[in-house]
């Protein structure tokens, strides 16, 4: 596809500074292996609304630059020695460097964001920077916390992952100039897309393979997140094994970790996140109704069966 060629050529233009480790820590972490799933979802959903325009460039561009400076934050957050199978860059160089190039990388996606020239678009990317702020925060707040419910999951999910994903459809719809009910509806498959996305990466936690993931099963568990894994495990065990997962989760590290595998598997939890995720793909793949046919929408709906398909 020429137009993830152009992003790839954007992406390097843009990550050009006079400070040479800005650069060095940027192209670290862009070719860390990463599936560049939400510039991916601009470029599509410019697309499928027959956009024949070079703004979507632009547009996926700075949405992997805003997405790029939230991994680099949160490895410094999660104190993180591993993603995508590669010592992270706080790892390598150091906290304060990885935050202050998250920091430039933001910065510079504003900047982008302005050449993109659309005050509404700048708007709903700028509003999506404040929500994944609040759905971090909200994690972080809930770390060891055992008696957050599945609402209160979804609603941490929704702000931390899915927001980005349905930023970048919604402002690839908008960048294309669809109708209001295109619009909307690209809005909401990259919600629903973003959802179904973190319900896997949550359920891998627990049965994944850690060669393919990049991480070690278990990471969640360690660092104290009470995901939907566990979350249901806790409303549909038995005391003694709700008792369990809660010590697992207000304690932190791997004591439990055994236990924890063999509760969520007994207790049904992997499939029922795994079903909570392809009730997600389900509501994304409707929203494509509203499209015209075309191998974008095929695309669109491919990537949403691939999300929950996938082993990494």
């Amino acid at each position: 596809m020429e137009d993830f060629a152009a992003v790839d050529r954007t992406i390097r233009a843009q990550l050009a500074s006079h400070v040479p480790l800005i650069e060095t820590i940027g192209n670290y972490i862009i070719e860390s292996g990463g599936k560049r799933v939400r510039p991916l979802l601009a470029l599509l959903s410019a697309r499928a609304l027959g956009y024949e325009g070079h703004q979507h460039i632009t547009l996926a561009a700075l949405i992997e630059f805003m997405h790029t400076s939230t991994l680099l934050h949160d490895d410094v957050v999660d104190e993180s020695h591993l993603r995508r199978g590669r010592a992270t860059a706080n790892d390598t160089w150091g906290n304060a460097p990885s935050v202050l190039v998250g920091d430039f990388l933001y910065s510079r996606s504003f900047e982008m964001m302005v050449e993109v020239g659309s005050m509404p678009i700048m708007a709903v990317l700028s509003n999506a920077t404040s929500i994944i702020a609040e759905g971090e925060v909200l994690q972080l707040t809930n770390i060891g916390n055992a008696d957050i419910d599945e609402a209160a999951y979804f609603d941490t999910i929704q702000g931390k992952t899915a927001m980005l994903f349905e930023a970048a459809s919604h402002t690839g719809a908008m960048v294309a100039g669809g109708s209001e009910a295109q619009i909307e509806a690209l809005k909401l498959y990259g919600r629903y897309l973003g959802l179904a996305f973190q319900l896997i990466d949550d359920l891998l936690d627990y049965q994944g393979n850690a060669t393919e993931m990049g991480k070690n099963v278990g990471d969640d568990l360690a660092e104290g997140k009470p995901t939907l894994p566990l979350i249901r495990a806790m409303a549909v065990g038995s005391p003694a094994q709700a008792n369990v997962v809660r010590r697992a989760i207000g304690e932190g590290g791997l004591s439990y970790l055994d236990e924890v595998l063999t509760i969520v598997r007994d207790t049904g939890a992997l499939e029922y996140t795994r079903a909570r995720a392809h009730e997600m793909v389900d509501r994304a793949l409707e929203q494509l109704t509203l499209l015209p046919p075309s191998p974008y929408r095929e695309s669109l709906e491919l990537l949403v069966r691939q999300a929950v398909d996938r082993h990494a």
